[in-house]
């Protein structure tokens, strides 16, 4: 389209469709009355719970459903044309204007639709996400008590998970040289059906879930350390493709649980964990186990820094794992350290790389703890940890009976 045309149409729409100004401003005033409505509000359990139900959950399942036609990430899509057209919109506006009488006016007409947008996107995902932080949490619906670890139930239950994880490891499909191989298009599938036997138990998991979707931009997160990420506004569940796959049944889980209506995150994970393991399928029920081994083994180890026992008995557990839990752990961990860890050959371009991954991991987690403390997420990224205290209390009586047994 010539210049000429482009102006022909700018010129008919300014003169055919007239906007009275009061709409103009009823738009742009909305959104900030729909976030100052969030923030005032925000402090009611009743008036966020009922935003949950009745807002945030079917708009988020309907988003879901229509972002589950594509076999990749809207959420992405979306993010990079934003950032493209930003950046130029940004750029032609100063172009524009620079030369211009009343240049800082224009420009602020210019910038104006842009922060309304912002603003838009924002009071949305205030309601449709930041809302769960405030309203009542998955261990508070079912009266789990919180009251504290025992070290001796931590010590059991650590145990347990070791048993199950050696156990399991022999189940699960290995290629010739014993490393676990990830059907990442099987598993995608077959996770759908995850949560059908824990949500006998806890009715609110029940609802429909949409295949996930492979992230784009895997690369980047394996780089900032996350495995996958759940995104309101368009209702997906997104997944680091890169990693190993060991854990992958346990991250979609994970995600899952957001979906379902599970916002905190040390709750999403002990969602995940129970559902993995409760399941009929064993690569899910493996990645439970290696999951909750993690957070167990990490309590476990600064459990009682004045005492030496829980560090023995993590020696202890360590040694009892079997051969392919060892291979399978130590295959991840090396994964996401060769992501932070840039290795070319030429010292100085491998530290100035090193530094690069290592400093946007730090500002990614940062900027996320933050956001997760502002919606009243006290422990922050901490809270991904916190999921001990309830796998303990909910499998206290199983790993009694379990060291009974053995």
């Amino acid at each position: 389209m010539s210049f000429s045309r482009v102006e022909r149409v700018k010129n008919w729409f300014r003169d055919h469709i007239r906007i009275p100004i009061g709409v103009k401003v009823a738009i742009c005033v909305f959104p900030v009355i729909l976030t100052a409505l969030f923030y005032l509000l925000r402090s009611s359990r009743d008036v966020m719970d009922w935003a949950v139900t009745y807002i945030s959950a079917p708009v988020r399942s309907f988003f879901g459903l229509l972002s589950s036609i594509y076999p990749f990430s809207l959420m992405e899509i979306f993010c990079t044309a934003a950032v493209i057209f930003f950046v130029y919109y940004i750029i032609k506006s100063i172009k524009d204007t620079s030369r211009r009488r009343g240049k800082w006016k224009l420009l602020g007409k210019r910038l104006l639709p842009v922060f309304v947008v912002a603003c838009y996107i924002w009071g949305l995902f205030c309601w449709l996400w930041n809302s769960g932080y405030h309203a009542t949490g998955f261990a508070e619906r079912y009266e789990f008590s919180n009251e504290g670890v025992a070290v001796e139930d931590l010590i059991l239950l650590t145990q347990m998970f070791a048993d199950k994880a050696n156990e399991l490891s022999e189940l699960v499909e290995r290629d010739n040289d014993g490393r676990y191989v990830a059907n990442r298009r099987e598993m995608f599938s077959e996770s759908l059906y995850i949560y059908r036997n824990i949500s006998q138990e806890f009715p609110s998991l029940k609802g429909r879930l949409y295949t996930p979707n492979p992230m784009i931009y895997s690369w980047f997160m394996s780089i900032t350390g996350y495995a996958g990420m759940y995104f309101a506004l368009t209702g997906e569940s997104m997944i680091n493709t890169h990693p190993p796959g060991i854990y992958m049944p346990a991250t979609v889980a994970h995600e899952f649980a957001h979906q379902l209506g599970v916002f905190a995150e040390d709750e999403a994970n002990f969602v995940s964990i129970i559902a993995c393991i409760s399941s009929d399928n064993v690569r899910f029920q493996y990645a439970g186990y290696m999951s909750g081994l993690n957070y167990l083994l990490r309590a476990l180890l600064l459990s009682d820094p004045l005492s030496s026992a829980p560090r023995e008995e993590w020696f202890d557990i360590m040694s009892s794992l079997s051969g392919n839990v060892l291979i399978d752990r130590q295959d991840e961990s090396e994964f996401w350290l060769s992501r932070t860890t840039v290795t070319t050959g030429i010292a100085f371009l491998d530290r100035f790389l090193t530094n690069v991954a290592e400093t946007t991991n730090d500002a990614v987690n940062t900027v996320y703890d933050n956001f997760l403390k502002s919606q009243n997420q006290e422990l922050g990224i901490k809270s991904y940890g916190a999921c001990v205290d309830l796998l303990v209390e909910y499998y206290r009586d199983d790993a009694i009976e379990h060291f009974n047994a053995g």
